[in-house]
């Protein structure tokens, strides 16, 4: 079945989405895009994985506090969609000031998202070191 050209383009702009959150380093922004539920699963680089919001949202506020610029340049995107799911994957091209220290370097993403009553909702976030 073909995805809906509409539901493509939602869903890229809930990945653009995402990614503002995490550039302007805004829990409050995170907590609009991402599911914060039970379910939620992510996989930070080097990390082992997290799962459920709670501990989620707890990773992500102790990455906004050590990081005074997190820029992304995002390429390589895939999008799909099989009704109310929704994946992309892209690579992570970040520049980056944590603890002060200047960083480049790329990561490959897959972002998984399901429909709700406000639109798609950040699931899975999945990011590994681009080798």
């Amino acid at each position: 079945m073909l995805s809906d050209h509409s539901d493509i383009e939602s869903l890229r702009q809930a990945n653009e989405t995402f990614y503002e959150a995490f550039g302007s380093l805004d829990i409050d922004k995170m907590d609009a895009i991402c599911e914060i539920s039970g379910r939620a699963l992510c996989i930070h680089p080097g990390w082992r994985p997290l799962s459920g919001w709670d501990q989620i949202r707890v990773s992500w506020q102790g990455i906004f506090e050590n990081a005074s610029l997190m820029h992304f340049n995002i390429q390589y995107l895939a999008i799909d969609t099989d009704g109310d799911c929704g994946w992309v994957t892209c690579v992570e091209n970040i520049t980056s000031v944590l603890q002060g220290r200047a960083n480049n370097f790329g990561v490959i993403a897959t972002n998984v998202f399901c429909r709700s009553d406000s639109g798609w909702k950040l699931v899975v976030h999945h990011a590994s070191p681009n080798i």
